[in-house]
C-alpha cells in the first residue's frame, strides 16, 4: 500500500493552517517632538493613528507615544482638542484615543526595548507590542532628525544603525513577518539606509540634505498643523482606501508621491523584501494599515478548497479500510484453511487456530495503526479548518 497520501496529511494540516502569510497587524507610532510649535508632529502621528483605527486596527494592536499634550496646552486655542486641516473637521484627539507612552516615557530606550520586547514583568500588556513571526507591523516615526539620526525630545536622538539593530533583533527573536517603515522628517531617507534585516520596505519624505515641509497653517491655531509627506500619504488612504475590501497597492501609494506635492524627494527602499520591488509593491496597503480581511468563511474559495482537502482525506481514509478488510479477510481465509487440516486433541479441545483465536499478524497491525492515525488526522483538519475559519470571519 502506498503511504504518501496518509503521511502527507501534517503536511496538509499545516498548510491548510497557514493559509494565510500573516495573522495580525500592528501598528507602532511615534512622535519624538514636545514644544507647542511642533504641534504638527504631534497632529501627524494622531492622523496615522485615526486611519489604521478606521480600517480596523484595534487599540490593542496599536502603540501610540505621544511626547507633548497639545490638546491640553494653554496656547490651544481650542482645549482638548487636535487637527490636522484648518476647517477642523475632524477632532483627532477626542474621546476615543488611547495613549500608550506618554510625555518623557516617550525616549529612545523605551522605543528599542518597546521592538525587542525588553521589558520587565512589570510592564502592561497594553504597552508592550505582542508580535510573532506572522505579525505584520507598521512603524511610522515623525519629528526633527538629520543625517541618519532622529531626535527625541531635543534631549536625545536615535541613528540610523541603532533602528538597524533594533529591526534586526525582531528578526532573530521571531517577532514579526514584515514591517512597512515610514518616517516623515528632515532627511528622512537616511533612517532607514543602515537596515539589513529582511521582509522590510521602507518610505521617508526627504533625500539626505533635504528637509521636510509642512503643508499649511490655522490662523487660529497659530502653528503649522500637519506636515506634506504626511498629508499626502492620508490623502491617498482617505480617498484610495476607504474601507478593508480596498485592493490598492503598496505600489500605488508610492506612485502617488511627487516632488511638486511634497517639495522633497521620498524615497522608498525595496531591496530587503523577499521578491524585491515587485512583490512589494503587489502588498496590499491593508496588509499594514488594515486588519486582517478577505477571509470568506463561505465564500467559493474557501468552500471549494476546503471540499477538495476533506475528499484528499476521505478518500485516504477509504483506501485504509478497504486494505484493512482485505487483510483482515485473508488473514480469515487463511486461519480457516489451517483449522481444517488440524485433527482436534479431543472432545471439547480447541486447535491452536480454534475459532476464538485471531492471529495478529505485523502487516495488519501497521495498517490498523495508519487507520488509526488518518482518522486522528481527520478529526485534527476539521478542528483546525473550523477554528482558522471562525476566528478569521469575526
Amino acid at each position: 500500500m502506498r503511504l504518501s497520501g496518509l503521511f502527507a496529511l501534517p503536511a496538509l494540516l499545516a498548510a491548510t493552517l497557514a493559509a494565510a502569510e500573516h495573522t495580525s497587524n500592528w501598528a507602532v507610532l511615534v512622535c519624538t517632538s514636545r514644544f507647542w510649535f511642533n504641534y504638527r508632529h504631534l497632529a501627524n502621528v494622531l492622523s496615522i493613528y485615526r486611519t489604521v483605527k478606521r480600517l480596523g486596527i484595534p487599540d490593542s494592536q496599536i502603540i501610540l507615544m505621544l511626547p507633548d499634550d497639545m490638546a491640553c496646552n494653554p496656547r490651544n486655542a481650542f482645549p482638548g482638542t487636535v487637527y490636522s486641516n484648518a476647517d477642523r473637521a475632524v477632532d483627532l484627539y477626542g474621546d476615543n484615543i488611547e495613549v500608550d507612552y506618554r510625555g518623557y516615557e516617550v525616549t529612545v530606550e523605551n522605543f528599542i526595548r518597546l521592538l525587542t520586547d525588553r521589558v520587565g514583568d512589570e510592564m502592561p500588556r497594553s504597552k508592550r507590542l505582542l508580535t510573532d513571526e506572522r505579525s505584520n507591523i507598521l512603524v511610522y516615526m515623525t519629528g526633527h532628525g538629520g543625517n541618519e539620526f532622529l531626535k527625541f525630545q531635543d534631549a536625545e536622538e536615535i541613528g540610523a544603525f541603532d533602528l538597524a539593530d533594533a529591526f534586526e533583533q525582531m528578526w532573530e527573536k521571531k517577532r514579526y513577518h514584515e514591517i512597512l517603515f515610514m518616517i516623515d522628517t528632515c532627511q528622512a531617507n537616511t533612517m532607514y539606509s543602515k537596515l539589513y534585516s529582511p521582509n522590510i520596505v521602507a518610505t521617508g519624505s526627504s533625500e539626505l540634505d533635504q528637509s521636510s515641509y509642512s503643508h499649511h497653517a490655522d490662523n487660529d491655531i497659530g502653528v503649522a498643523v500637519i506636515d506634506r509627506y504626511t498629508y499626502y500619504n492620508l490623502e491617498f488612504l482617505e480617498t484610495e482606501v476607504r474601507d478593508t475590501s480596498s485592493k490598492k497597492t503598496l505600489g500605488d501609494l508610492f506612485d502617488s508621491y511627487s516632488y511638486e506635492k511634497i517639495h522633497s524627494n521620498a524615497g522608498v527602499r525595496y531591496d530587503l523584501f523577499r521578491g524585491g520591488a515587485e512583490a512589494a509593491r503587489k502588498r496590499l496597503v491593508t496588509d499594514f494599515f488594515g486588519n486582517v480581511q478577505n477571509v470568506e468563511v463561505d465564500g467559493a474559495r474557501n468552500s471549494t478548497a476546503l471540499e477538495e482537502e476533506l475528499l484528499s482525506l476521505s478518500r485516504t481514509i477509504a483506501a485504509l479500510h478497504k486494505k484493512a478488510d482485505e487483510e483482515e479477510a485473508a488473514a480469515e481465509a487463511e486461519r480457516r484453511a489451517k483449522g481444517a487440516k488440524q485433527t482436534p486433541a479431543g472432545p471439547g479441545s480447541k486447535g491452536a487456530a480454534g475459532p476464538f483465536v485471531k492471529p495478529l499478524t505485523e502487516e495488519n497491525w501497521l495498517t490498523k495503526k495508519l487507520l488509526g492515525a488518518a482518522a486522528v488526522a481527520g478529526c485534527t483538519l476539521l478542528w483546525g479548518l473550523g477554528s482558522f475559519l471562525e476566528g478569521s470571519g469575526k
